[in-house]
């Protein structure tokens, strides 16, 4: 088997308006809201990651407060290469997806994509193997997020027999990071959800992979005000 030869191109989706994390995203796009106590915006974070991983050219697909994003990126000091779209109508998430990989410099060859939203840390080298060796025209990385509520376990005869506070889910999500082919920009739709379309199609054809995180992996979706604290509480415990 060939060695796989990792991506050095990705898209971050920057164009949601983040109506969850208010007041927090009247002014700012939900990639510019800063975690507490890093002084550094949601997308630096993942900027930062992408190059560590290996990356050289970012598009960034932006909307929702497009130019102060834009500011941001002209002003800061990027270890990277980044470009910016903006959709002049909604394209739904698969259209705009698609859109973005055109602004791609190296369209013969494969990328990475992540959600603006994602604060994570795992070795996207790994991943890519591992799309790479499953020969997937798109590979998904998984998460098992911690269930926010305290939950119950019982006995046959129904005697509650234990509380487990904040178990992890039993169920593994999408982490909105992903790995795509070359073959995979023009699988997807001009105008749609690429999730509702692209994928059930890959998925019945055995060409979708699922990536789980690797134990340990540091992964959180930023939302609302809650994952900011709790995202700043758990950072302050961490290495990176």
């Amino acid at each position: 088997m060939q060695t796989p030869t990792f991506p050095t191109q990705a898209v971050v989706l920057a164009g949601g308006q983040g109506s969850r994390l208010r007041p927090y995203t009247d002014d700012r796009p939900k990639p510019m809201v800063e975690i507490p106590g890093t002084g550094t915006p949601i997308i630096g974070h993942q900027l930062a990651w992408l190059a560590e991983e290996g990356v050289t050219d970012v598009v960034v697909s932006c909307g929702h407060l497009a130019e102060v994003l834009q500011e941001w990126l002209d002003s800061a000091v990027l270890p990277l290469r980044v470009k910016t779209v903006v959709e002049t109508e909604p394209l739904g998430r698969g259209g705009g997806l698609k859109y973005a990989a055109a602004a791609l410099p190296h369209p013969d060859q494969p990328w990475y994509a992540t959600n603006g939203d994602i604060w994570t840390r795992f070795s996207l080298r790994e991943m890519a193997a591992f799309h790479a060796e499953r020969d997937a025209a798109a590979t998904l990385a998984l998460a098992r997020p911690r269930i926010p509520w305290g939950a119950v376990e019982t006995d046959a005869f129904g005697h509650i027999t234990d509380f487990i506070e904040s178990p992890p889910s039993p169920y593994l999500i999408n982490a909105g990071v992903y790995v795509f082919s070359a073959e995979f920009t023009g699988l997807l739709p001009d105008v749609g959800d690429h999730e509702r379309t692209t994928f059930p199609r890959l998925a019945r054809e055995r060409r979708l992979a699922g990536f789980p995180l690797p134990n340990g992996a540091y992964w959180r979706a930023i939302d609302t005000a809650k994952d900011l604290t709790e995202a700043a509480k758990e950072l302050s415990t961490q290495v990176r």
